[in-house]
């Protein structure tokens, strides 16, 4: 996993300021070269004139929304990119702020030629403060952008007072009690914020929020969102789970956004890790389990209409 090129998902509804936040990771004295890939709906991209003059270089997809036909211009894309290994460190995907996050996502998971070079490093959504309540509740690609987000940047915060700040929180954790969210004006954050953040990791999550995979620890969920996280203090059976997590992202993904998960095999020392998007599942073995650290398995479920009780009890079957 080490030696592939990460890649994040920048994404966010129209005018929530993704080109801002784009400008600042390009212009910043980072050291870092980074490819772009900006996508605009419609024939005539114009994110391309938008993105300040840095030396990266900027690769624009036209002709459709990122999430549907272009697929393919971005397979393509970086296939041409990844014949200059070498000439960057990492990649940043800019969606049009009507896609869905998900099949870009995917893309990195399907495509095997993509999937040996490249890995998701996380997706990042730029969410407006003073707008977001009423995208959420008219706009289902907005509900869908938090959905996925390993990475929140609530923007524009100047513009509402803190208590609206922390309704519009409350709404953002209510859809992704797991993501981290960073508030700001006009998208001013440390870049380590938003980049090379292997996301997927849960350590993070467990640090941001220690009692998150407790038992009976419940979050205010969203009407038709819901968040599922399950622990087993110990080893599980690869024999049972691996069956198991492939019949479930395949007979559930259409209602699964999001999966990820760390798990513990008997007679391994490494941490077995996973994520998905959908029905595509992507895990491989990754560092040692530390000698100070639990051997804790946990998996975390982000979608709609799922059954929560069947998978906890699924998921615990699996148990070595």
């Amino acid at each position: 996993m080490s030696d592939k090129i990460p890649v994040t998902v920048l994404t966010g509804y129209l005018g929530a300021g993704k080109t801002t936040l784009l400008n600042r990771i390009l212009s910043e004295p980072h050291g870092k070269r980074y490819a772009v890939v900006v996508n605009e709906f419609g024939e005539i991209g114009i994110d391309n004139d938008l993105v300040v003059g840095a030396d990266e270089e900027v690769f624009e997809m036209n002709n459709g929304c990122i999430c549907c036909t272009v697929r393919g211009d971005l397979i393509r894309i970086l296939d041409g990119l990844m014949k200059r290994k070498g000439r960057f460190d990492a990649i940043i995907v800019e969606t049009t702020g009507l896609a869905d996050p998900a099949p870009v996502a995917q893309t990195f998971f399907m495509d095997q030629d993509v999937a040996d070079i490249a890995k998701l490093d996380a997706v990042v959504t730029v969410a407006d403060a003073k707008w977001l309540s009423d995208r959420l509740a008219d706009a289902p690609e907005a509900k869908n952008q938090i959905a996925f987000a390993d990475v929140i940047v609530l923007n524009k915060i100047d513009l509402v007072s803190e208590d609206e700040l922390k309704g519009v929180e409350e709404r953002i954790r209510a859809i992704n009690p797991y993501a981290r969210i960073h508030r700001t004006d006009h998208c001013a954050l440390p870049i380590s914020e938003v980049l090379d953040r292997n996301a997927f990791d849960l350590d993070r999550i467990i640090a941001l929020e220690p009692e998150f995979l407790e038992e009976g620890h419940h979050h205010h969920h969203d009407e038709d969102m819901q968040s599922i996280s399950v622990k087993h203090e110990g080893d599980i059976d690869p024999e049972r789970f691996m069956p198991w997590i492939s019949d479930l992202t395949q007979r559930e993904g259409p209602n699964i956004l999001r999966c990820k998960g760390i798990v513990a095999f008997p007679d391994e020392p490494r941490r077995f890790v996973f994520q998905g998007v959908h029905m595509i599942l992507d895990g491989d073995l990754q560092r040692e389990w530390r000698a100070d650290e639990d051997r804790v398995s946990r998996v975390v479920f982000i979608g709609r209409d799922l059954d929560t009780d069947k998978i906890r009890t699924e998921f615990l079957a699996c148990a070595a």
